[in-house]
């Protein structure tokens, strides 16, 4: 049977259910996966509509579908979203944060340790996390350690070993960073507990510890152990000196997700931000290439899952730029248009901007030649030229109260200031303050000159003025015999405008 036909036959078979579909190669390989309302609809508007270029691609390949049925479309979406991060198909996109960003790891594993690692291993310790700010994340140790006596050691503390007494307590017990589990001194009840609020603490949910620390404080001062009761009270100072430092927004707002999209075309940046008790206790931000033009919406309801999932998030409520038709329990989003909301989601977009640039940073700083080519191809397409603009030159003219008229042409090569080509002009056709007719001669004797030394003329021209600016270089242009052969704009000041001639 010819593979469309037997593509036909599988789409006719497939129910209007909610599920998860699977696209795979000639190879058998997973090319893509899916998530629908209605996988009947969904897989058969692959074929059926109008595709983009990057979408025939993946339909060319595509050689066979399997299905997985759920109950609920969030159960497709925590489906889909499992199913992509284990096979990683290649036209997924995958949402993708700086590898070295380092977690808080609490130890699988007797009595618990608690460190930073930048390595995740799946061996059902949890990891909260990644932390962008690494300053954030060592206060927030800092904390913990003050706060609670946790083992540093590495030893394993099975049963058996404590039992034999194989080990010794160390000077870290004796300076009461650990209550010497290693020699039976806490047990394991004792220390999960302490593990408890460490887990909240992390997750932001300080009002919890400080009122079972009160408690604690209280039972001790009832019982006239006022050196441990003492103890317990620096302990709660350390909790309110932490939260002060806390970005706090208003004690209205209490547990809220928030996320915003930073869209360009060839890629989209999201940052989440984790609001409990009236304080951003988490701000991540991730980059997504986009692979199939997919939507704002489809990016952010992607995005709203692995947050959630990743960050264990139980919030009621998230703010968001647009209401995305996806179906949380219990869930509601707002949009908000003014107020501490607005300014939760204003802040939520600066952070998805900022972790724009610092990537574009990082990257120029690995592969400047990369970074080079991106902007200029961003250029090309942007201004719609028909070459790369490897060469751009950019002119100015002033004047000093209508006399010493002067103009200025700075070069740029591959994206960068060619500095031995900057060239100052005096003005010497044209008497008093007349921008275009300096303009016009700044241009014309710049390219005569080029033309009669047989030197190469630059791929991009860009005036600083408007149109009248712009005009005069374009008349230079023409009697050269040049209009039409360099792409030549103008950049008005006040507002930043491009012109076209």
């Amino acid at each position: 049977m010819e593979p469309e036909k037997n593509l036909q036959y599988v789409i006719a078979s497939i129910p209007h259910n909610p599920g998860v579909y699977q696209y795979f190669d000639e190879t058998g390989k997973i090319i893509y996966i899916g998530k629908a309302k209605n996988l009947h609809k969904r897989v058969s508007s692959y074929f059926n509509k109008i595709q983009s270029g990057k979408l025939k691609v993946l339909v060319r390949k595509i050689a066979d579908i399997q299905f997985i049925v759920v109950n609920s479309e969030t159960d497709a979406l925590l489906l889909e979203n499992n199913l992509i991060k284990r096979f990683q198909p290649r036209y997924n996109i995958l949402l993708k944060d700086d590898k070295t960003f380092p977690w808080i790891c609490i130890k699988k594993e007797p009595f618990p340790r608690i460190f930073s690692t930048r390595n995740v291993i799946e061996d059902g310790s949890e990891y909260f996390g990644p932390y962008a700010n690494v300053r954030i994340m060592s206060t927030l140790l800092t904390l913990i350690r003050q706060l609670f006596p946790i083992r540093s050691c590495s030893l394993k503390l099975t049963g058996a070993n404590i039992k034999r007494k194989q080990f010794k307590i160390c000077l870290e017990y004796h300076l009461g960073n650990c209550k010497g589990p290693c020699e039976g001194l806490q047990t394991e009840a004792e220390y999960e507990q302490v593990i408890k609020n460490v887990r909240e603490i992390i997750k932001g949910n300080l009002q919890m510890v400080q009122k079972q620390l009160n408690l604690s404080m209280m039972e001790f001062a009832s019982r006239h152990e006022f050196e441990k009761a003492q103890l317990v009270k620096e302990r709660l100072l350390l909790l309110d000196k932490y939260r002060s430092k806390s970005v706090v927004v208003s004690a209205d707002i209490s547990n809220v997700d928030v996320v915003s999209i930073y869209d360009e075309p060839a890629a989209a940046y999201i940052n989440y931000l984790k609001v409990s008790e009236g304080a951003i206790v988490q701000s991540h931000s991730v980059e997504v290439k986009k692979k199939l033009d997919e939507s704002l919406e489809e990016l952010l309801i992607l995005a709203i899952t692995d947050f959630r999932l990743r960050f264990l998030s139980d919030a009621p409520e998230i703010i968001v730029p647009f209401e995305p038709d996806f179906v949380i329990e219990m869930v509601k989003y707002t949009v908000p248009q003014r107020g501490d909301k607005k300014h939760l989601l204003d802040l939520s977009q600066q952070n998805a901007r900022h972790f724009k640039l610092e990537l574009e940073k990082q990257r120029n700083l690995v592969d400047p030649e990369r970074h080079q080519k991106r902007i200029l191809n961003q250029l090309k397409e942007d201004l719609r030229m028909p070459v790369l603009p490897e060469v751009i030159e950019c002119f100015d003219n002033s004047n000093f109260q209508g006399d010493y008229a002067v103009a200025a042409m700075v070069q740029f090569k591959n994206a960068k200031p060619n500095k031995g080509e900057y060239r100052h002009f005096n003005i010497k056709t044209v008497e008093g303050p007349d921008d275009f007719a300096s303009m016009e001669e700044i241009i014309t004797r710049r390219y005569q000159r080029l033309i009669a030394e047989e030197k190469p003329l630059p791929q991009l021209i860009v005036i600083d003025g408007g149109k009248g600016q712009l005009g005069a270089a374009v008349s230079s242009l023409e009697k050269l015999g040049l209009r039409g052969k360099i792409t030549i704009i103008g950049i008005a000041k006040r507002l930043e405008e491009i012109y076209f001639p």
